[in-house]
């Protein structure tokens, strides 16, 4: 059997509503469809690193009707909450964000007004995180690690995909709201699927390598925009599709 056959195999199999227990199989798209919003799907997107269980656990902990209370009010409900590299301060500080910038917009707005010039994701995710940090005036480590930083570029502006990370969390976001399966939500419009960018974490990036999508040894943005030309050549109209499953046979140990 070949690559693709195998993968494809693996994605029919995958995408059904088992793979996303709590209990059993978790990941944190599973808070997010919970509330099927695009918002605080983000906020599960940007908090998703680290262990699966803990990173579920602490999104279920979570109060999203805070993003539409006064800053007040998400300063004293959240004082107690901290996830790793972030401590109270930084969570409350990506709530009054989100929630200023959802007074004013939509994401998939905000996104579109970038992405539609080249059809590039990677701008309209700078163009978010741009405005996350807009809108509410706070730096911090957690927070700057939380939310990301702007692309590093070239003297011609040009994307220096090898000096960035891969942005796991933000193309997940992606595939999340543009892709629409048992696995993903498909909340967005106007993305093409094809525009996609793996979500490259080690799970993806090891089992990349062992399958031969991939021969660098830097899990950087240059080696995830690698990977998805190598999937292109299964589906070059909806490569991310074996994101999930590629992401699965990691984390099972299966290859």
């Amino acid at each position: 059997m070949n690559l693709k056959n195998r993968l494809d195999i693996e994605v029919f199999n995958r995408d059904c509503n088992s793979e996303l227990c709590i209990d059993t199989k978790p990941d944190p798209i599973i808070i997010a469809k919970r509330y099927n919003d695009e918002y605080i799907s983000l906020i599960c997107a940007l908090f998703a690193y680290g262990n699966v269980r803990l990173i579920v656990k602490f999104l279920d902990s979570l109060d999203f009707d805070l993003l539409n209370q006064s800053d007040e009010m998400i300063k004293n409900s959240l004082k107690s909450h901290y996830y790793r590299f972030q401590n109270s301060s930084d969570v409350i500080a990506i709530f009054i964000a989100l929630k200023r910038l959802k007074n004013e917009f939509s994401l998939n707005e905000l996104f579109l007004q970038v992405y539609k010039k080249n059809n590039n994701v990677l701008d309209g995710i700078e163009f978010l995180i741009q405005n996350i940090f807009k809108v509410y005036d706070y730096r911090s480590r957690g927070f700057n690690f939380l939310i990301g930083q702007v692309l590093k570029r070239d003297k011609n502006n040009q994307i220096s995909y090898n000096k960035n990370s891969a942005y796991k969390r933000w193309n997940m976001y992606l595939r999340w709201m543009v892709r629409y399966d048992h696995i993903d939500m498909g909340l967005w419009k106007g993305v093409n699927k094809s525009d996609l960018i793996i979500p490259l974490d080690v799970h993806t990036f090891n089992v990349s390598k062992n399958l031969g999508l991939l021969n660098s040894n830097s899990a950087n943005l240059q080696s995830a925009i690698n990977i998805t030309k190598k999937l292109k050549e299964f589906d070059k109209n909806d490569p991310i599709k074996y994101d999930f499953a590629l992401y699965r046979i990691g984390q099972e140990k299966l290859v």
